[in-house]
């Protein structure tokens, strides 16, 4: 097995890239190196007269966190088995990619987009409309693609187990109580009393997940600033960061980018209408037996399900800026949503 690239002041030579592109390359110079929590990103500089002029390594970190997450392992799955069989132009596109179960070194070899692509906003600030609505028109292209595809958890992830659903609720109560002792007073009643309806709930809540109906591969992380659109505008969005991927429903990726993200007037001004764009664009795409009025219970539920993220996010360690604020947002959509009366 060809091992991973590990992080290290020069993490890839110009013998093993020509090896790996089969290109003959003179030399690498890294032009950039960001550390972040999960990964190592380096941006490459190529001399060769035929290999891409710019690539972009993804490595494991220096001192990974410990923990049950692997970092890697899940993306690297993504574009070994799923980004060569999607349609082109959605995600980069992946020259190697590699994960060692001993050591846990990982890497990625992807196009480096930087030279036509940008990110669309500065974080925190969100997308104009037309730019959201190429982002929900790419999260379409790629979910029509997976639609119900007979791969899903067989060959391509995996589907909870049924017999879960009550050992989940519990995990999450756990987490729940630990939450309530971090935030104490500065989470209201109501929202407390929601909390222990959706976990009372939940076993039940699951029967759609159960279905495995009308599902595809959904991102899991679909903020803005993980989307890179062409610039000058147009419909060439890519979507990387795959780490959190999974067969699931695909409405999680919608609510993930518009409920959890966006604050009340925003959402309502945009929310219904980038979903009739979306909806419109699974049916291009060849998406049939899918109403637009399924679309919407299906998202309401989503909604709903993603009261758990800033609890969970809270637990991880991640900052208050992170979870604090989509504490609040996602309960607004809740409110706004009626999702209460799915605890009925």
């Amino acid at each position: 097995m060809v091992p991973a690239i590990t992080t290290t002041e020069s993490p890839i030579d110009a013998t093993r890239l020509g090896e790996i592109l089969g290109r003959k390359v003179s030399a690498v110079t890294v032009e950039s190196a960001t550390p972040t929590i999960l990964s190592h990103i380096w941006r490459l500089r190529l001399t060769s007269e035929n290999a891409p002029a710019r690539l972009i390594l993804k490595t494991a970190p220096v001192g990974r966190p410990a923990g049950p997450w692997k970092s890697g392992r899940h993306e690297v799955a993504f574009y070994r088995d799923i980004a060569a069989a999607s349609p082109a132009g959605i995600v980069p596109r992946c020259f190697d990619c590699a994960w060692d179960d001993t050591t846990e070194a990982w890497h990625l070899l992807l196009e480096d987009l930087s030279q036509t692509h940008v990110l669309s906003q500065p974080w925190p600030l969100p997308p104009t409309l037309p730019e959201c609505e190429a982002i929900l028109q790419t999260c379409a292209r790629f979910h029509a693609a997976w639609w119900d595809d007979s791969r899903l958890g067989v060959s391509i992830g995996a589907w909870g187990p049924t017999g879960q659903d009550e050992q989940s609720a519990r995990d999450f109560a756990t987490q729940f109580g630990k939450f309530c002792d971090a935030v104490g007073d500065r989470l209201s009643r109501e929202r407390r009393a929601l909390y222990e309806r959706f976990i009372e709930r939940l076993p039940q809540l699951t029967a759609r997940y159960h279905s495995h109906r009308n599902m595809t591969v959904v991102h899991g992380d679909t903020h803005v600033w993980n989307f890179f659109l062409p610039k000058g505008g147009g419909p060439d969005v890519r979507l990387f960061d795959w780490d959190a991927w999974r067969p699931d429903v695909a409405t999680d990726d919608l609510a993930y980018t518009m409920a959890l993200h966006w604050y009340p007037d925003l959402r309502r001004l945009r929310e219904s209408h980038l979903l009739d764009v979306y909806h419109r664009e699974l049916q291009v795409r060849g998406v049939s037996g899918y109403d637009r009025r399924t679309l919407g219970d299906d998202y309401r539920l989503s909604v709903l399900g993603l009261i758990t993220k800033p609890v969970w996010q809270q637990g991880f360690g991640l900052p208050p800026v992170t979870w604090w604020h989509h504490l609040d947002r996602i309960h607004f959509a809740v409110d706004d949503l009626g999702c209460r009366e799915l605890l009925d």
